[in-house]
């Protein structure tokens, strides 16, 4: 049977060919985009153009290595002494293999002969140094795990904490970002720590340094800066910021790209929710930072920094 069509309805046509060009004022559009990609705001190098990084395959190899790192809590629970070996290499062996291409493109797409992985061997080799660190890591790893389970009295056992806590997520792909960002890979670093900021609500730079036993409570709204320096079995909470109080710039204005200017934040130090520590200021060991404080002076040992005590405090403002 026909359908038949009901009087005054609207039609709208599925294809695009139908639709005047003029309606959307493409022709115009298309020619001025044109000419601020190629004139009036070009921000394109010279040469071939190259492919990006994939987001996508920078997720799939983080989650890769975690499962290499922790393979019966985050790969395949049935695991035994006969085959884990087995699941582990063959899954880090397909990560490091998708890492390699995905340092090499993105040394590529920056477009700096000078950055490690622009030469194919050079990614190879990068790759190679990134790996025999692993290990290394999963023991960091552990000592972060242990901080978060002792400075926790809701976690009950270390697999919840593994897979159920946003900080432990953020630090695994920190720590990974950071090995990348010390070999040269800064542009791979940066996007798994974009990765980890969008999964976890924590923003850590993947040039930041910190020491093991690192526990970051609840987590949201977290802010590390580059060139922070934490040292062993700190503890932070939600909303913390460890920033710059100013960009130094050289002679002509410009900013003055990777110069020391965040917090260096001493061992066995408690940090509190909102707490805003800026500039490149030593926050002495053991000393616990008050809730919603605002710190831009260097803090003795063993201090306790509260928004009561701050105003009087030497190693605040």
């Amino acid at each position: 049977m026909k359908r038949e069509i009901p009087p005054n309805s609207h039609i709208v046509s599925t294809n695009h060919d139908d639709a005047p060009r003029g309606r959307w004022q493409l022709d115009r559009i298309v020619a001025e985009l044109r000419s601020s990609r190629e004139e009036t705001h070009s921000i394109r190098r010279d040469g071939e153009a190259r492919r990006p990084p994939s987001r996508d395959a920078l997720e799939d190899i983080l989650n890769g290595l975690t499962e290499v790192l922790f393979p019966r809590h985050y790969g395949r629970f049935e695991l035994d002494g006969e085959n884990i070996d087995y699941f582990v290499g063959n899954t880090l062996s397909t990560a490091l293999n998708s890492l390699c291409e995905q340092i090499h493109r993105g040394a590529l797409f920056v477009g700096d002969e000078l950055l490690p992985g622009f030469r194919r061997d050079d990614a190879v080799e990068l790759t190679r140094q990134f790996a025999a660190r692993m290990p290394e890591l999963r023991g960091i790893l552990v000592s972060d795990l242990r901080a978060a389970f002792v400075g926790d009295p809701a976690a009950r056992n270390f697999p919840e904490i593994l897979i159920g806590y946003p900080g432990m997520t953020a630090i695994i792909h920190h720590r990974l970002a950071h090995i990348l960002h010390g070999l040269g890979a800064r542009l791979i670093a940066r996007l798994m720590a974009s990765i980890a900021h969008a999964g976890t609500g924590i923003d850590i730079h993947p040039g930041a340094s910190i020491g093991s036993g690192f526990f970051v409570d609840h987590g949201t709204g977290v802010v590390i800066g580059e060139t922070a320096i934490v040292g062993e079995n700190v503890r932070i909470y939600q909303a913390v910021t460890l920033g710059a109080r100013h960009f130094p710039t050289d002679d002509e204005g410009n900013l003055i790209k990777g110069d020391a200017r965040h917090p260096i934040v001493e061992d066995d130090v408690v940090i509190y929710a909102g707490a805003t520590i800026l500039g490149r200021i030593t926050i002495g060991r053991g000393s616990a930072i008050g809730g919603n404080v605002w710190i831009t002076k260097d803090v003795p040992p063993n201090s306790l920094v509260t928004q009561a005590t701050a105003r009087n405090t030497p190693g605040s403002s």
